[in-house]
């Protein structure tokens, strides 16, 4: 017998906001659990891949790669849940965004000189164009 709280894929589709072939590839891969199937071999999902799924799509939004999220579900499926292997899982994630986040800073600064070359928009020849044909920074 299953348990009063199921769903169909189509509403854990949507409860997650997720597509249906995500749900079904993250279970090809193993990230989320094969659920058990209905009669007409339907699958039929429980609250553990519901919460399962949430946390694979948060992991998702904040960045972190297909394996990571492996690594940390392995460490959400541990009990105790330790502290220290999350982080270091984290933490090589934490400096790679810390990297891109200089690095758009730095190509913020690089086009808002391109846009002041041109801004007023009165000059006959157009700087930033001039600044891009040349392979000095502006």
């Amino acid at each position: 017998m299953l348990p009063a709280t199921t769903y169909p894929i189509g509403a854990l589709a949507r409860l997650t906001d997720t597509v249906i072939e995500t749900i079904r590839y993250y279970e090809r891969i193993g990230l989320l659990p094969s659920p058990p199937r209905s009669s007409g071999n339907r699958r039929i999902y429980l609250e553990a891949h519901l919460q399962r799924l949430t946390f694979i799509r948060r992991c998702r939004a904040l960045g972190f790669s297909l394996q990571q999220i492996r690594d940390l579900a392995t460490l959400a499926d541990r009990n105790p849940r330790a502290c220290a292997p999350v982080a270091r899982v984290v933490a090589p994630h934490l400096s790679a965004v810390r990297t891109k986040i200089a690095d758009l800073r730095a190509l913020e600064r690089e086009l808002e000189s391109l846009y002041a070359c041109c801004e007023r928009g009165d000059r006959p020849e157009c700087g930033a164009i001039a600044t891009l044909f040349s392979a000095r920074k502006p």
